[in-house]
């Protein structure tokens, strides 16, 4: 008998729908007319031990018991999925070959590990044990898939290097928080003030926003420029380029601070000649974006719809699992298998009998045609997130599940459009001795681009490019009508929105001063995972560290005064990168375990030893903990967001993004 071993129940059922009928529902499983059998996890079925299940002491909370590090690890089961995993036990033992059918993730490759392992199956069929990686929940798909089974063994690293991960989060999240907590009480804050190795870098990264918000003071400036006229009577404009002479009056942008300077440059230039120094035209072309992965697209609806990660989460798990009319949501990649884009006209087909946008876009795309993202050496246990042959059910989506699944498919539809052509055009002028410069981009086919709503062709209110200039050459003599004096003003930093918390978690490299940790930020794409990050945001809300003024989120009170009591190593996402890259290498077979446990125990004694010296002077007199952390919240698109819990399949997806948001914070 083989025992396929789903995540949840929708992908068990995703599964049987690809295999023979006529098959038979018996509770938390399904038996396939050979004898074979389907069943499923609800979600992790097992947990971290709590501490006081190795030793009763540990029920209270004491400094002295810190740090608490078992010895011998042991799982305990979770309560509401006891009686599946009962089933499963029976089931298990009754198997002659075991097919594992986590999701293709780090995370995915434990739940199911654990299970096995904690029922002792014996070392042979262990060994025996197959994988099924399931991107895509159309039963064509599976049926490919089940054709392709590996061995389970070839993922012991990943499932290893998920363990090291979940232990090290316990450790770390379970001493600090204790000790932080504890020294809050102390000085008169009851609330629990907790530790988790993304949540605290996440929380310190709004915290120096505001902090840097708040010191920041305007200063004006000023920009010149040149209303140009050529003899044929075409007219542009071109911006001065202040010389090395104006240094003084500048500031260490080179923007320029002396209004009387600028004023002065106007005047000279008015109704004067301007000999062209440069004109270069060169033909350039845009290659689509990539298809989405998970934070990309978070951040993206976050800019269009103002919807928050978690929103766009759990309307791509409903997308995934109820309508089955996209892959496989939490990826963290942008690149297809080359074998995908056989896939392809079968989409395009689908597509082009959604409706509306995406129907028209769908009519005019080129099915031969293979974009930079069909890529297989970019592409690991999972692939960038696009619509399935099941997209013509278009029709039946709520408005918010229409506006995330219009632009997955918008972005898979640009992959099968031509590159944006247009000319790229400069021009340097002298004009009374002082030089000016022009920049200007001129479509000459839109190709992806036309997919595009218009407004948002060339909305950066920060692009001095102009659309078109004319056709000029060096020598050539033109007349400054006048000049103009822009006047403008430094802003601070902009605060932090959904997208671009998002953006920063994704892209945290940036943030890092250490060329070695940004090295490392960079190779293992930023705090957290595409998985985990939605929750961790949600999370800081929860707890009372974030709050949202309008669309910016800000540092509570409580937060800012809490990430002012810890050391910088929690606060910066330096530590963290250290963790990604050596669980990296643990997944692929190249860095051990137990050393990476070994270290970090050590570490956290040291960062014990700096909580106990901790000066709690910024804890006193903060507001008690809030009961109702989050703020109200403006849903700009839809009333009634898509409910994901009115079916077995969605409510077990919705217990993963908390068991996630809990071993990852």
């Amino acid at each position: 008998m083989i025992l396929y071993i789903a995540e949840k129940p929708s992908l068990a059922r995703a599964i049987a729908a690809a295999l023979p009928s006529p098959q038979k529902k018996e509770e938390g499983c399904i038996w396939l007319p050979n004898g074979d059998c389907i069943s499923w996890c609800i979600g992790h079925l097992l947990e971290q031990a709590e501490p006081h299940q190795y030793n009763p002491a540990y029920k209270s909370w004491n400094l002295d018991h810190l740090p608490i590090i078992p010895t011998d690890w042991q799982w305990q089961e979770k309560a509401n999925t006891k009686k599946q995993l009962g089933i499963l036990k029976k089931l298990i033992k009754k198997a002659t070959t075991l097919v594992h059918a986590g999701d293709p993730d780090r995370e995915g490759q434990l739940l199911v590990d654990e299970v096995l392992h904690y029922t002792k199956v014996p070392a042979q069929k262990l060994k025996n044990t197959k994988r099924l990686l399931v991107n895509d929940l159309t039963p064509s798909a599976i049926k490919k898939e089940l054709n392709n089974l590996r061995s389970n063994n070839e993922f012991a690293a990943l499932s290893r290097s998920a363990l090291g991960r979940a232990r090290a989060d316990w450790l770390f999240g379970l001493n600090l928080t204790r000790a932080y907590t504890i020294k809050g009480r102390q000085a008169g804050y009851q609330g629990v003030l907790s530790i988790g190795r993304v949540q605290t870098p996440v929380l310190g990264l709004v915290v120096a926003r505001d902090k840097e918000r708040d010191a920041f003071i305007p200063k004006d400036f000023y920009q010149v420029w040149a209303n140009i006229q050529t003899p044929e009577g075409a007219v542009f404009q071109a911006k001065w380029l202040p010389s090395e002479a104006c240094q003084p009056y500048m500031d260490e942008e080179n923007r320029v601070l002396s209004l009387p300077l600028a004023k002065n440059v106007a005047n000279r230039i008015t109704n004067k000649p301007a000999i062209v120094m440069e004109a270069n035209y060169k033909q350039k072309k845009q290659a689509a974006p990539l298809p989405y992965s998970l934070s990309a697209l978070q951040i993206d609806a976050a800019k269009a719809f103002s919807l928050s990660a978690q929103q766009v989460l759990d309307v791509c798990q409903t997308l995934y699992e109820r309508h089955q009319m996209i892959t496989y949501p939490r990826s963290d990649c942008r690149y297809l298998p080359t074998q995908q884009h056989k896939d392809a006209p079968a989409i395009l087909a689908a597509l082009a009998k959604s409706g509306g946008e995406i129907q028209q876009g769908a009519q005019h795309a080129d099915a031969s045609r293979k974009s930079k993202a069909w890529n297989d050496k970019q592409v690991t246990a999972h692939h960038a997130i696009i619509p399935t042959s099941q997209a013509h059910k278009a029709a039946s989506l709520s408005k918010t599940e229409a506006l995330v699944f219009n632009l997955i498919a918008r972005q898979y539809l640009m992959q099968f459009y031509p590159e944006y052509d247009y000319l790229a055009s400069y021009i340097k002028l002298e004009i009374e001795g002082g030089q000016f410069e022009a920049k200007g981009n001129t479509p000459l086919a839109l190709g992806w681009k036309a997919l595009l709503p218009s407004k948002k062709k060339n909305n950066d209110p920060e692009d001095e490019n102009q659309n078109e200039l004319p056709k000029l050459n060096k020598n050539e003599e033109l007349w400054c009508t006048q000049g103009q004096v822009q006047e403008k003003v430094t802003t601070p930093p902009a605060a932090f929105t959904d997208a671009s918390l998002l953006a920063a978690m994704t892209g945290i490299s940036r943030f890092v001063t250490d060329k070695d940790i940004r090295a490392i930020l960079k190779d293992t794409d930023g705090l957290g995972t595409e998985a985990t990050r939605a929750s961790i945001i949600e999370l800081l809300f929860k707890r009372g560290f974030l709050i949202r003024q309008g669309k910016q989120i800000h540092a509570s009170q409580t937060g800012r005064a809490f990430i002012d009591c810890l050391p910088v190593q929690l606060v910066t996402p330096d530590m963290t990168a250290k963790w990604e890259s050596a669980l990296n290498s643990i997944s692929v077979g190249e860095a051990s375990y137990q050393a990476f446990m070994e270290s970090l125990e050590v570490n956290l004694n040291q960062l014990l030893n700096a909580s106990r010296d901790m000066p709690t002077s910024a804890l006193q007199n903060l507001p008690p903990p809030t009961k109702n952390p989050f703020a109200k919240r403006k849903n700009t698109t839809s009333r009634k967001a898509p409910s994901t819990r009115k079916t077995t399949g969605a409510k077990s997806s919705s217990t993963k993004t908390r068991r996630r948001s809990k071993a990852s914070s």
